[in-house]
């Protein structure tokens, strides 16, 4: 297994931002084209009653998971429509996975989104953990209004001229 990528203070340059504060959409025309990998994770937790309705199936408005999987694929096909200055890409593909955590008492979601780009696929795979967990959250609510969606992140990247980054 990789070792997790290192914490590094450095400068860092707003790359959306031109020399007088605009927003700008990065040029990437001198990037290489590569294939790239993004993986996020999220998790959406509830009352272990809600998630018991879930995994039976007997939510009144459907198959939570699969109405929340093909959510989480459709948004990650649109990101550049819901993120301003997101490049709009081919993706190559887009898995989303849910699966319910009884320890957790909780929906984790899993996204991986793939493409051959000069840019990278990270905010697709944020984009589609994010929805997936809000279709969760809006499938159920007249059952469970507390529910919390937390912990989302990227875990994986890959491609591109910057190291590989994995976080646990």
């Amino acid at each position: 297994m990789p070792k997790p990528a290192k914490s590094r203070k450095r400068r860092v340059d707003l790359t959306h931002f031109d020399q007088a504060g605009n927003a700008v959409m990065v040029d990437v025309s001198i990037k290489g084209v590569t294939d790239r990998v993004a993986v996020a994770k999220g998790a959406i937790y509830m009352e272990p009653s809600t998630l018991r309705l879930i995994q039976a199936r007997q939510v009144k408005k459907g198959d939570v998971l699969a109405v929340a999987q093909l959510a989480g694929i459709m948004a990650a096909k649109r990101t550049a429509d819901l993120i301003p200055l997101c490049h709009p890409l081919a993706l190559s593909s887009v898995t989303v996975e849910l699966a319910c955590d009884k320890a957790l008492s909780a929906v984790t979601i899993v996204s991986t989104c793939k493409v051959t780009s000069a840019t990278g696929v990270e905010m697709e795979a944020l984009t589609a953990v994010s929805v997936a967990a809000l279709t969760v959250y809006d499938m159920c609510k007249a059952v469970d209004r507390a529910m919390r969606i937390g912990d989302i992140r990227l875990v994986e990247k890959s491609g591109g001229k910057s190291s590989r980054f994995v976080q646990v």
